[in-house]
């Protein structure tokens, strides 16, 4: 479990393309704290640490998980937003978030206004419904209020520190990204559905 709040950029130094799609990515935490089969957010998708040494780890990310994220895409280089799972007690800055993700949206249009930079989203079609105003979302791993919702399109604002310490920052029109929707959202729904 995580809290979308990203605590490093880290970057794909290679890619094996095989059934278990190893993928190793640079960072600057201590990889000797990290214990093998760990979960770390690798924008926004949770993935099992297979090996590691100073300077960077691997993970394995099945052919399932490339099929519904945007890891497909990856390639040496592809900078990814990375965050280590909550730990009882720590301080749950964003929400609950599980990454797990959930589909993939992509992104329509991209302004800056003011410091900020404003982002309009169009989700797969069978998540729209999960997604309210002044709600939650995962959006490549970062916690992001939504401001506003229409149909299938949404839109966040990405404050400046944000826009610096994670890759939302670098989002333009076409991009595509990894969507998590709020957790409650889910269960309510299904509550609702089994009511009626």
């Amino acid at each position: 479990m995580f809290t979308g709040i990203v605590t490093e950029i880290g970057e794909v130094r290679a890619i094996a393309d095989r059934a278990d799609g190893r993928i190793e990515i640079t960072t600057g935490m201590d990889t000797a704290e990290i214990a093998i089969g760990a979960s770390i957010s690798c924008s926004g998708a949770c993935l099992s640490v297979i090996d590691k040494a100073p300077g960077w780890f691997a993970v394995a990310a099945s052919a399932e998980t490339r099929a519904k994220t945007t890891l497909a895409e990856w390639t040496t280089g592809t900078r990814v937003n990375l965050e280590r799972p909550l730990k009882a007690g720590d301080e749950l800055g964003g929400h609950i978030v599980l990454g797990h993700v959930d589909g993939i949206a992509k992104v329509t249009a991209a302004a800056l206004v003011n410091d900020s930079l404003r982002l309009e989203l169009e989700s797969p079609a069978e998540l729209a419904r999960f997604i309210a105003p002044k709600g939650s979302v995962a959006i490549d791993g970062v916690s992001m209020t939504v401001n506003t919702v229409d149909g299938r399109l949404f839109g966040v604002n990405v404050i400046a520190h944000t826009r610096a310490a994670t890759m939302l920052g670098t989002r333009a029109v076409g991009d595509a990204v990894n969507l998590e929707i709020d957790l409650l959202a889910r269960y309510l729904a299904r509550l609702i559905e089994e009511k009626t």
